[in-house]
């Protein structure tokens, strides 16, 4: 596994020392966040990333809302989608981390002839589908991202989110954060090995939300499951710090490099 953090973790830096600071603790990659701002950021990165050995894991935000009920806000989030897949591939990044919705349903519950939930997942589906193409033409992939109950009502496993994958297309595939896993997943690692077929990335953060080895997540049973799978991808922090943010990173890559 390569190790990489999320860019908003280094508040108040530039992103090129940023890339630099990570480079000096170990770090293999940085992954750039954000939704009006990212353009500028991988903007920037490309000017950067060939001075460095830091590598752009995976992009993350965007704007509008794939769920909503206004059309314009979901017209906005497939064209910021398409976007970031494209600036995905020219980072030569594994792709754009999508999480389908926040909070609950913002659509009407046309019951009895058809659930919220079920109306949801078939207008996500048709809209992944599209973007699906687009990811497959740049060599990319959308990366539907689970979150816990207290975050979203929709998606809050690694098997909901495989189903929805396999439902509209190749380009989709599905990353575990392992703090929303501690909530929602009896078994984090056994879930991991159950949906692995569809799994390119992964957010490491410890059970209290803080960075690996801080918290009593079983960072050892979890790791070896990706050993054992053969797993090269990215593992990137998205957590908050204990310490200090230097001191915490550099003892979080020390404690996950004795597991990896």
């Amino acid at each position: 596994m390569k190790f990489s953090v999320r860019d908003n973790m280094l508040a108040g830096m530039k992103l090129e020392d940023k890339i630099s600071t990570l480079e000096q603790l170990g770090y293999d990659g940085i992954e750039l966040v954000g939704k009006e701002e990212l353009g500028d950021k991988v903007a920037k990165a490309k000017e950067l990333i060939g001075s460095y050995r830091i590598k752009v894991s995976t992009l993350s935000g965007y704007r509008g809302d794939l769920l909503s009920p206004v059309p314009s806000e979901r017209e906005l989030a497939l064209k910021d989608l398409e976007e970031r897949l494209k600036w995905s591939s020219e980072l030569g990044a594994v792709g754009l981390i999508v999480v389908p919705t926040f909070g609950g349903p913002k659509l009407p519950d046309l019951s009895p002839l058809i659930s919220v939930r079920d109306l949801e997942k078939s207008l996500l589906v048709a809209e992944l589908k599209k973007a699906s193409r687009v990811a497959l033409d740049n060599g990319v992939r959308v990366i539907i991202e689970p979150l816990n109950r207290y975050e979203t009502h929709l998606v809050n496993t690694l098997d909901e989110a495989r189903q929805i994958a396999e439902d509209a297309g190749e380009g989709i595939s599905i990353m575990a954060d392992l703090f929303h896993m501690n909530i929602e997943e009896a078994d984090p690692a056994r879930s991991i090995e159950e949906n692995y077929v569809r799994l390119v990335h992964v957010h490491l953060a410890d059970s209290n939300r803080l960075e690996p080895g801080a918290g009593h997540t079983d960072f050892g049973r979890i790791l070896a499951v990706f050993k054992n799978l053969g797993y090269s991808g990215y593992g990137a922090l998205e957590c908050g710090f204990s310490t200090s943010p230097l001191t915490a990173l550099g003892s979080a890559l020390h404690y996950l490099k004795r597991y990896s």
